[in-house]
């Protein structure tokens, strides 16, 4: 039980092996209450934005961390197809380039902000702008104010849901307008994103939603006797 709490607590978060090192514990078992916090951990997909509301994106490096699908295509490259991509370490070993700028292999999380304090992230499936106005609809009304940067997206999901659209810039004079439009709170919250994810080593993204989700619960302020409780 102790063990959980301090896995749980607001002690900075530490990947599953440091844990366990620290707690003398199987990495494994961290592991396995790690996935039932994911499992317990609700999602913020039901917040109501009212007033200024700011949105934009981060970007999460894919990760197919544990799977096993270089191992299959090389123990049987006739028969199993071989991966879209190559492993990520083959970059430095093997002293490959990286695409330039953004590319299907950067993940956008969505983040969504206002000034009562309400916030939402969200894994976007792409990058296409169709996705973005299909997640964003459902969250903001036609009462609120939208701050963003100037990208089309952003347009056309002001356009339709009949919303006022403030585009703030990037350089220095640019990203405040009348005094009180901005977006950086969610950049404040893209920081603490980035430093939240960092000791994770890039987690697998077929559990990147947990991660969010558990981010999310400490903003909130959820005390490990919160998520215990839930269980």
């Amino acid at each position: 039980m102790a063990a959980r709490r301090d896995m749980l607590g607001d002690a900075a978060p530490q990947s599953v092996r440091k844990l366990a090192d620290r707690l003398g514990l199987n990495k494994y078992t961290i592991w396995r209450w790690r996935l039932l916090m994911f499992s317990i951990i609700g999602s913020s997909s039901n917040a109501s934005f009212t007033g200024i509301v700011e949105a934009d994106e981060t970007y999460q490096q894919e990760s197919r961390k544990g799977s096993r699908e270089w191992v299959r295509y090389f123990a049987d490259p006739k028969t199993v197809v071989k991966p879209p991509r190559h492993r990520w370490e083959d970059y430095t070993t093997k002293g490959l380039k990286k695409m330039r700028g953004l590319s299907r292999w950067q993940l956008p999380i969505l983040t969504v902000a206002d000034r009562s304090g309400t916030r939402h992230f969200q894994r976007l499936p792409n990058h296409g702008g169709k996705t973005l106005v299909r997640a964003m609809l459902p969250l903001v009304s036609a009462d609120i104010v939208l701050c963003s940067d100037g990208t089309k997206r952003y347009r056309k999901l002001a356009a339709r849901g009949a919303i006022e659209h403030v585009v703030v810039g990037s350089k220095a004079g640019t990203r405040v307008t009348a005094g009180c439009y901005h977006i950086q709170t969610v950049n404040s919250l893209h920081a603490r994103y980035n430093k939240f994810i960092r000791p994770f080593c890039g987690p697998a993204t077929k559990y990147l939603g947990g991660y969010i989700r558990w981010l999310e619960a400490r903003l909130a302020g959820m005390r490990p006797a919160d998520i215990m409780k839930a269980s």
